[in-house]
Order: structure tokens, then sequence, then C-alpha cells
């Protein structure tokens, strides 16, 4: 699949490459999924077909969880996690409506994938994660053009993300009453980056249905870390043991053991003082007048970064380095100014490295995570026909399964 787009009656389609095989109308193609029309089109217009072979293009009705770079069959997805948002800003509606504005958003992040469209029902705040200033400017005009609408943004910040430095056990019990799960996650550091996903409990102890239930949950959400809520990445989550009960354990139930354990374990990871912060680092190249040198070379020392002189031509003195996105995503401005508008500043996201200034950022966030009751790490357990809630480092005290750990 290599685009999602929207027909003049808004009518969703998605769009196909066939590498080999055939699909037909009324084809289940993904789990619960039907094809409702294969179209073929020509400009705008377009002819419906019973099926297509290899070597075509259609587009396909009816699907709505899909999107572009998914593999079907015996494809698996393009990789999209090399290119990383890296800054966030929120969306000024102005006079506009801000629910024909969200809407808007959200078909467009229907057809880009890494257009990270979020929405928060508590401050009504329509919130994006992009990888610079001038993708702002499209997607002003692409809002204006396309659907009629003005709005702008305010200032944006640089997107962080959370991971912890040495493996913990993480616990989620869920037991209101006529409900039950106890969920146990081994949360550790994962030198390959993301997240990895696995299983590492025998089924006779937990039936694999609610094993796979456990694992589909944990892709079912974005987690977010306990020190500023950013999102969760590089480490490895196994899930190595778990409770049920037999007449009274539904699907749900897993959902919110696991969920909780996730966060649980981050809590107990934080107070062990083995959370850390990431943020995103630019690689750069910075060209200047050779008398601005060390001008430059200063002012990337006080954003942290590092430098080095790579090559001379004539009286320009060409630098690469790296550098805290935080820092830098200004400074082209910086550089037109004193190089009087000699000089040129190139710049790629090299990745995240270890927050230059977290106890700053933590202060600044003031995330306070036990409030966060949508990412609870609080678990709920059941006495004298009662559900009653437990809090988080309380949880080893009341858990129905000893630590594999």
């Amino acid at each position: 699949m290599f685009k999602i787009t929207h027909d003049k009656n808004g009518e969703r389609l998605t769009w196909v490459r066939v590498l080999g095989g055939q699909i037909s109308a009324k084809q289940e193609i993904l789990a619960g999924q039907k094809i409702n029309q294969l179209r073929l089109y020509n400009g705008e217009k377009f002819q419906t077909t019973a099926s297509v072979s290899a070597g075509n293009v259609v587009a396909l009705t009816g699907l709505n969880n899909t999107y572009p770079g998914q593999g079907l069959g015996a494809l698996s997805d393009n990789d999209l996690s090399l290119i990383q948002p890296v800054l966030t800003y929120t969306v000024d509606p102005k006079a506009e409506d801000i629910r024909n504005v969200l809407k808007a958003f959200q078909l467009l992040s229907d057809e880009d994938p890494l257009l990270n469209v979020t929405w928060s029902s508590q401050l009504e705040e329509i919130r994006l994660q992009i990888m610079g200033k001038i993708q702002l400017e499209i997607l002003e005009q692409i809002l204006l053009e396309r659907f009629g609408l003005e709005i702008g943004f305010n200032q944006g910040s640089v997107l962080y993300k959370e991971t912890i430095t040495h493996p913990i056990e993480g616990v989620g019990h869920f037991e209101p009453l006529r409900h039950y799960a106890e969920a146990h996650l081994i949360i550790e550091p994962n030198p390959d980056g993301g997240i990895v996903l696995a299983k590492d409990v025998k089924t006779e102890i937990l039936p694999i249905n609610w094993q796979n239930q456990v694992i589909s949950n944990l892709k079912a959400k974005t987690h977010l870390g306990v020190m500023t809520g950013s999102p969760l990445t590089d480490v490895k989550i196994t899930l190595v043991n778990g409770a049920w009960h037999n007449k009274h354990t539904e699907g749900g139930d897993f959902r919110e053991a696991t969920w909780r354990a996730v966060r649980q374990g981050l809590m107990m990871a934080n107070q062990q003082g083995w959370s850390q912060l990431l943020e995103p680092w630019y690689d750069f190249k910075l060209t200047v007048p050779s008398d601005q040198v060390g001008r430059a070379m200063t002012d990337i020392q006080q954003m942290s970064g590092t430098a080095e002189p790579k090559e001379t031509s004539g009286e320009l003195v060409t630098l690469t380095g790296s550098a805290p996105v935080s820092k830098m995503q200004n400074y082209t401005t910086d550089v037109r100014s004193y190089t009087h508008g000699l000089g040129m500043l190139e710049l790629s996201v090299s990745g995240y490295r270890p927050c230059h200034n977290q106890a700053e950022i933590i202060e600044e966030r003031a995330y306070n995570p036990t409030a966060d009751l949508e990412n609870t790490p609080d678990s709920v357990f059941c006495a004298h026909g009662a559900g009653f809630p437990v809090k988080w480092d309380e949880v080893p005290s009341f858990m129905h399964i000893p630590y594999s750990i």
C-alpha cells in the first residue's frame, strides 16, 4: 500500500501495487475488513473491476485501518521509523471551528502516517509532531486551499522521549468485582532502538489466547514515560507471567492489567534512578567566512554541541558536528545575521541521545505521573466482594504472583 487518498465524495481510497498473486472485490484482505470495490483510475475517472493480478495499480474502497507502507501477503511493512518527527506544535484555529480543523488534520494524517496528530479533549487542543518549520507553511497552505480553513501554529517545542537504563519487572493487577487479570512484564533497555515485544511464559501458566491479548494491548497505545510524559522508546518488553480466572477474566481485563504493568514498572525504575530522558540531535554542516569561525565554534559550544573544521574553500570554512535540536533549531537566522548572508547551515536529524539538561526539562514540564489517570500506574484488587485501588509502590505487597526477577 503506497498511499491513502479520498475521492470527491469523501470515500477513503487505499492505493495498492500488486506485486504477486491477485486480489478480488469482496475479499477479506485484512482481519474483519473486506474490499468493497477495486477501482482502476485514469485521471479522475475510474472503472471498477472484479479482480486484479500482479503488475497492476488499483485503488481499494472499504478499508479503514490501512496506511502507506503497509505490506500484504508475503510482503512486510516498509520501515518508516528512520524518519522521526522531532518537534511538536499546537494548532491555532483562529476563527475556525476547532472540530472542523481536527477533522481536516485527521484526514491528512490518515494520508500521511508521518504527520502525527493528537487531540487533547481536556485542553481542546490539536498537537502535531513534525520535522521542521517548512512543513508548517505547507500545512497552512493545504488547509486553506483544500479545506478552506485559515489556521496558524503556536510556538513549537522539542519532542522528547524516555527510556530506562536497567531491567525492571512491572506488575499490573485488575480485579474489580467479577473481573480478574494480573500481568508481569520485564522492561529492559533495547540498544537496537524502538520497542520490541516478546513472550516468555508457559501456556500451562497463561493460555496462549491471554498471552496474545497482552501483546496486542502492548501494541495498542503509545506508552508514556513517567518523568515528563514523553513517549517510551528503546526498550524490550517481555511477558514473563500472568494470572487469569476461568469464570471472571475478560479481554478488557488484560488490557487494564498490561497497561498498568508498564507504568508501574517505569515508576519503579524511576524510583531507582534508572529513568533517562532522550532528546533529538542534529548533525550539521555549517559554512561561514573564515573570520567568523571563532564565533561559530563558541556558539556551538554554548549549544552543548561539538564541531570541527572539515574543509576550506577560499574565504569560507565548513564545520561539521552535532548539537541538540532544542539549541540549534533557530540557529539558521543567527548564521544569516552574523555572516551577513554569506553563511549556510544544513541540518539533518541524527537520532536521540541522553538529554543534556534532563533535570531542567523535568522541572519545566512538571509532569505528575500519578495524576495522569489515562496512564495510571496503580492497580485494582478485590476484598470482601468489592474492588479497591492500590498505589503503584504498594502493588508488590498485594500481587498474586511472585516476581520473576
